[in-house]
């Protein structure tokens, strides 16, 4: 696969707006890296962190000249038929904390940014949620619409950007896996908050810039003399831009008039050897360094 890029330079953090904090952590390879970057040829950009909110991001941050160059592939050539089965308790434990954080008995409103092929709408629907979503891939919001049964009244092909909804419409709003994948997540939160009622919740689940796994990596390129960080994806699978903090959306938060209401950190996966692995998941669930960041936030 070949793509062609334009580069952005960043003058400022997206989250926080901070101008003067930001430190280079190193560079990133458009290829997994392994365990010798050195040895690969490729396209770098730097990786740099916000010191006053702890969002990762890269620098130059790396634009294709189409976005479907990324997103624009079939759902068959990410997950086999399986995974159009809608597995029992499917999104519960967010329809759960979502009841519980709005403090609402009777049926809520909610919006799934990055709906996919629909799953998490079905399980919201099934619980009595009125579930809207939004889905920029085509491919994806086919499969959502001729596979999986969503009716195309609830389900927008749109970005977050370009997506029309009535001001304060919605109870709950899903951003499951996608502001890392946004060039400007600030503006993403900023334009739901606009759909949100007061007192309305956001979801959001991101990588967490505390990972252990990507310390650990980090520490083993500077022990064989290279700049190399293992941190984000911009110009490869899974394409992520950014990695989070809780900081991050607390500090954009007194701006733009949410505040965090709960969050969570998620060890899944390590990547390590077996012989490592079971370690690592202890350590990381009590240190909080895991590599996915929920988090909850109300608007006020």
């Amino acid at each position: 696969m070949s793509f062609s890029y334009n580069f952005r330079l960043i003058e400022s953090c997206n989250m926080c707006g901070s101008r003067s904090n930001l430190s280079i952590l190193g560079k990133r390879l458009n290829a997994p890296q392994g365990k010798n970057p050195i040895s690969k040829t490729g396209i770098t950009t730097t990786i740099v962190k916000c010191q006053h909110c702890s969002l990762i991001f890269s620098n130059p941050q790396p634009i294709p000249q189409t976005l479907l160059d990324h997103y624009g592939v079939p759902p068959e050539s990410y997950w086999n038929d399986e995974y159009f089965r809608v597995e029992d308790g499917c999104f519960q434990h967010e329809i759960n904390t979502a009841y519980h954080l709005i403090n609402k008995k009777e049926k809520i409103v909610a919006l799934d940014v990055g709906a996919g092929i629909g799953k998490s709408m079905i399980a919201m629907q099934k619980a009595g949620v009125e579930a809207y979503g939004i889905e920029p891939s085509s491919p994806f919001y086919e499969r959502a619409i001729s596979k999986m049964d969503i009716h195309t009244d609830r389900l927008v092909h749109a970005s977050i950007e370009t997506a029309l909804f009535p001001s304060a419409f919605f109870d709950f709003i899903n951003f499951g896996a996608v502001l890392e994948h946004l060039y400007d997540p600030s503006q993403a939160i900023i334009r739901a908050l606009t759909w949100l009622k007061p007192s309305g919740v956001i979801h959001v689940e991101v990588p967490s810039s505390r990972w252990l796994v990507n310390k650990i990596a980090n520490f083993y390129y500077r022990s064989i003399g290279t700049d190399y960080v293992a941190n984000l994806s911009p110009m490869h699978i899974p394409f992520h831009l950014y990695e989070f903090s809780v900081d991050s959306f607390r500090q954009h938060g007194r701006v733009q008039g949410y505040e965090v209401a709960l969050c969570e950190y998620f060890v899944c996966q390590t990547y390590m050897p077996p012989v490592f692995d079971r370690f690592l998941r202890v350590v990381m669930d009590r240190t909080k360094t895991g590599m996915q960041l929920g988090v909850w936030l109300r608007k006020k």
